[in-house]
């Protein structure tokens, strides 16, 4: 099995506390109305929850991509060629990757993601299924710019990002993300990303508000991850799952809703929500051909190819990082 130990690149305090994440919910709970990044969501525990949603009868993005990376291999090794570090981006349980490592056979597989122990287990099946493959794991928080490893630096780059993560994001903070990618990578790179795509209101929201509640355990599993590591108090019964669509923004919203007025503490600071307010915890941004590629250039990728699911539900672009031009 050709696999390292991998990079830690997580900041902890003396306490082992992440002080990332501390900052990010004491500020998200400061601010009005209430908001915590999405991708705190994605503990150990999180991320298992996350990997259950994807099998369930209403979350349809999963297959529909999966449908995509199983038909199109060809076009992906055409396109994509072989040879090159597969850097993955949030990379979970990598359930997903076999496909495109079989289609285009690179030289490398970097899985970059913020859950340590589900990282290294993910690479160690992955490195399983692929004896020949040297598989590098990295622990980062990837909205920065990550340093790779230096057994890769030589290699050209292929990012991969799918599962629509991207969509959790406010335009900002995605160009930003694109932006830290491309410098990640660098010119000459090229980027595989997942974008869902706009369609009936039902069928999104059922995808995050399933019939067996196990997004709302996903949510509610944050709260959880606050009180056991920020020495929090929160009232997890006393909030509620909901799933929304915003029209305007074009996205899903998912929030945690206080049943009653309460009060609690996180990490030594006091809070409170009254009854019907929320804190805000994930986007899911839905786009069309324009906003995906408009997205992609402010980014500083130029999209080169798209793909779809055979219902028209999901979508598949290939970017590339070129040099930067002041003018056309």
């Amino acid at each position: 099995m050709n696999i390292d130990e991998g990079l830690k690149l997580v900041e902890l305090d003396d306490s082992g506390v992440n002080t990332a994440f501390r900052a990010d919910v004491l500020a998200g709970l400061s601010q009005e109305p209430k908001a915590i990044p999405a991708r705190w969501l994605y503990d150990d525990a999180g991320s298992q929850l996350f990997e259950d949603i994807t099998q369930l009868p209403e979350y349809y993005p999963t297959r529909a991509e999966t449908e995509i990376l199983k038909g199109q291999g060809a076009s992906f090794a055409e396109m994509i060629g072989e040879g090159r570090a597969v850097v993955e981006f949030g990379s979970g349980s990598s359930v997903k990757t076999p496909l495109l490592l079989a289609a285009i056979k690179p030289a490398a597989y970097v899985p970059l993601d913020i859950s340590g122990d589900f990282l290294r287990a993910a690479a160690a099946d992955l490195a399983q299924k692929f004896p020949g493959l040297p598989v590098h794991p990295v622990e980062a928080d990837f909205m920065r710019r990550v340093e790779l490893p230096e057994e890769i630096a030589s290699l050209p780059k292929l990012g991969f990002f799918p599962g629509s993560t991207i969509g959790n994001m406010v335009a900002r903070t995605a160009v930003d993300l694109l932006r830290n990618m491309r410098e990640t990578l660098g010119v000459g790179a090229k980027l595989l990303i997942g974008m869902d795509l706009i369609k009936d209101e039902d069928v999104l929201v059922a995808a995050y508000d399933d019939a067996a509640g196990v997004t709302a355990e996903f949510n509610r599993n944050l709260l959880r991850r606050i009180n056991r590591e920020l020495g929090g108090d929160i009232p997890v019964e006393k909030l509620a799952h909901e799933a929304r669509w915003n029209d305007q923004n074009a996205r899903i919203e998912m929030h945690l809703v206080a049943s009653e007025a309460i009060e609690f503490s996180v990490a030594g600071k006091t809070f409170s929500l009254d009854v019907g307010e929320s804190i805000h915890t994930e986007n899911s941004h839905k786009f069309n051909r324009r906003t995906s590629n408009m997205l992609l250039l402010a980014g500083g990728w130029d999209p080169t190819a798209r793909w779809l699911d055979s219902e028209g539900r999901f979508s598949l672009l290939l970017a590339e990082a070129r040099p930067n031009r002041s003018a056309p």
